[in-house]
């Protein structure tokens, strides 16, 4: 409910969702840019890996600052599946990158299932991971979620 009201956008507040796979973080997460969406808040819901592929070829073609820049307008950034897949210490400085330019102007959320504690090894950078933390955590919403896969309990009952 303390999020419904959106008004971590007007204080560039960014949420973190951690937790196993299948325990709600991107379900709660679509709901929040649902909700932005119906306020006329710019919003993009893209999974993480697929963002590092697109800044990976917006480098490669010489246009990674034009698509840094339309990633950074978004008033509402959301990051799905953060370390489900393994992340090379350049994909890492380019997700820096990003997190930097928004840093305390836009609000982003992301969702993983690491431990803040562990980012350093799927990053494969721990001074990148501290960096990009650094930005993240500081004004931020850390909400770790407990409990069992709720696809995997449906596929059990």
């Amino acid at each position: 409910a303390e999020f419904a009201t959106m008004s971590f956008l007007d204080n560039q507040e960014n949420i973190i969702f951690i937790g196993s796979p299948g325990v709600g973080k991107t379900h709660l997460s679509i709901g929040l840019g649902i909700e932005a969406c119906r306020q006329d808040v710019r919003t993009l819901f893209i999974n993480c890996h697929e963002l590092i592929l697109r800044l990976k070829a917006a480098q490669e073609k010489q246009h990674l600052e034009r698509v840094m820049r339309r990633y950074e307008r978004y008033d509402l950034l959301i990051i799905d599946e953060l370390g489900y897949l393994p992340i090379s210490a350049e994909e890492a400085k380019l997700l820096f990158q990003l997190i930097n330019g928004r840093y305390e102007r836009k609000s982003t959320i992301i969702t993983t299932n690491v431990p803040l504690s562990s980012w350093g090894a799927v990053l494969h950078s721990t001074a990148t991971a501290e960096a990009i933390l650094d930005r993240l955590v500081y004004h931020s919403h850390v909400i770790k979620i407990k409990g069992k896969s709720y696809r995997l309990a449906s596929v059990n009952s």
